[in-house]
């Protein structure tokens, strides 16, 4: 995070479990900075790139439901590896505020906790493909399972592509690895409560927002 003759340098990501409200809170806080005059750029993962769109229709596709747990780190890897280097740096090297919907905590919870693969792997992985690079802010937007499953039953959305199907006790575990990003990296990693209304949410995340941009323009 730092002050560029372009503008305001800064990355902040949102993670959360499917229906946790994080890729609307994440337009929000882009739409919030917009109105205050700040370049941002929105992305999410995997994608953003020709490449990591191919990846994650891969990811994704139901048809694909043989892929082992470490394929599927792997191509997260890959994907991410390929926004790294040709989407972020370029843009914080430009002086943009950056939003992304999912990075490396993403790939903690689902890929070590949720699959069960060796955390010692998945923390080499994520280092290989961001080469260090990661958010001053994560707002981990925080709702049971229970919850998820009622909110996809509302909307209709149900169990959509290949990792939302995986089932509760799937994304029970995938929690428990949320609340132990939040435990040991208390300084980056902000546990939001999901269960308020959107504006509620929104205002929380906009006035810790607001702190950074503070301390930002006095560096």
């Amino acid at each position: 995070m730092n002050s560029t003759r372009y503008g305001i340098s800064m990355f902040i990501s949102f993670e959360g479990i499917d229906c946790s409200g994080k890729s609307t809170q994440a337009r929000l806080l882009v739409e919030r900075l917009q109105q205050d005059g700040h370049k941002v750029l929105y992305v999410r993962e995997p994608g953003n790139t020709a490449l990591s769109e191919a990846i994650r229709a891969l990811l994704l596709d139901k048809k694909n439901n043989d892929m082992t747990a470490r394929t599927e780190l792997l191509l997260f890897s890959a994907s991410r590896a390929q926004l790294v280097e040709n989407v972020l740096r370029p843009a914080l090297d430009e002086g943009t505020i950056l939003i992304c919907d999912r990075y490396t905590d993403s790939t903690v919870a689902y890929q070590a906790f949720g699959r069960g693969l060796p955390l010692e792997d998945i923390e080499k992985c994520n280092a290989v493909a961001t080469g260090g690079l990661l958010p001053v802010r994560t707002f981990y937007i925080d709702i049971p399972p229970d919850e998820a499953q009622r909110r996809a039953a509302e909307t209709g959305k149900g169990a959509g592509d290949r990792i939302e199907r995986a089932g509760k006790e799937f994304f029970t575990r995938v929690v428990d690895g949320y609340h132990y990003l939040a435990q040991t990296q208390p300084q980056r990693f902000i546990g939001i409560d999901g269960c308020r209304t959107i504006d509620d949410i929104a205002a929380d995340i906009w006035s810790r927002v607001q702190e950074l941009l503070l301390r930002s323009n006095s560096a």
